[in-house]
């Protein structure tokens, strides 16, 4: 049934984890990138949003959640290696017996330490600039606490919930023809999850970062939580609850 798509994820997997072996700086800067792109829909999602935030949070959510997806697109047409895209695809090279699954561990850690270091320097050069820092502060003292208060278990379901999603969007990369198409049908799943509140270890990261600096500090150990629950919960999202049920429906030789 997709036997094309995952010969494809495949031959992905094997790149990757070959990448990641013999050329691991070549690979981690690809992954810095994926967390500069990951920035830039969060500067461009929060600022808006907190431009309306005070006379209509309705219309904020709304703006910020339809132009958060520029993240997928630029790392779709551009390139960078996303550690949520890749749960998804070492799964299949790990269900297909591509990859072992050292070389899925190792692109995994790589590429979330590599998209931290990239939101990290992006989200502080953000700060550095004092671009819109003003309305920034306002706006995460306003939404950053009700984030970092979510329980355990809502925290890994969204985590589960939002992988499940990126994931169907750059799935469906693959399956579509034009470019014109996987931009509509990229943008309206990815704008599904951030419209629905749910939970990206990669964007809090950048969030986290320029709400950090720009508010003098956040919760340690409740930031830690926030990353370990939300970046468990994408794993499952990507791996399993996606990939597996795609695995299983598709003959395979």
């Amino acid at each position: 049934m997709f036997s094309k798509e995952i010969d494809s994820l495949c031959s992905a997997a094997i790149k990757k984890s070959d990448m990641s072996k013999d050329s691991p700086f070549r690979y981690m800067t690809s992954a810095v990138i994926a967390g500069f792109f990951i920035v830039i829909a969060v500067i461009l999602s929060n600022i808006t949003a907190a431009v309306f935030y005070k006379s209509s949070p309705e219309l904020a959510k709304f703006l910020g959640s339809i132009l958060f997806p520029i993240a997928i697109v630029l790392i779709v047409f551009v390139g960078g290696d996303l550690f949520t895209g890749n749960n998804m695809t070492m799964a299949f090279g790990l269900y297909n017996k591509k990859v072992k699954l050292s070389s899925a561990l190792r692109v995994w850690i790589m590429s979330y330490v590599g998209n931290f270091i990239g939101a990290f320097i992006l989200g502080g050069l953000l700060v550095l600039s004092g671009c819109s820092s003003g309305i920034l502060t306002d706006y995460y003292a306003a939404i950053i606490p009700s984030k970092l208060e979510l329980d355990p278990l809502t925290l890994f379901i969204r985590g589960i919930l939002c992988n499940y999603l990126v994931c169907l969007a750059v799935f469906i990369g693959t399956r579509m023809k034009t470019e014109s198409g996987k931009l509509v049908v990229m943008f309206c799943i990815i704008t599904t999850f951030v419209i629905a509140g749910f939970e990206h270890c990669i964007a809090n990261m950048g969030i986290f970062t320029v709400a950090g600096f720009l508010l003098g500090g956040l919760p340690t150990q409740q930031v830690i939580t926030n990353f370990v629950l939300v970046t468990l919960g994408n794993m499952v999202g990507g791996a399993i609850l996606f990939a597996l049920p795609i695995q299983l429906v598709t003959k395979r030789k």
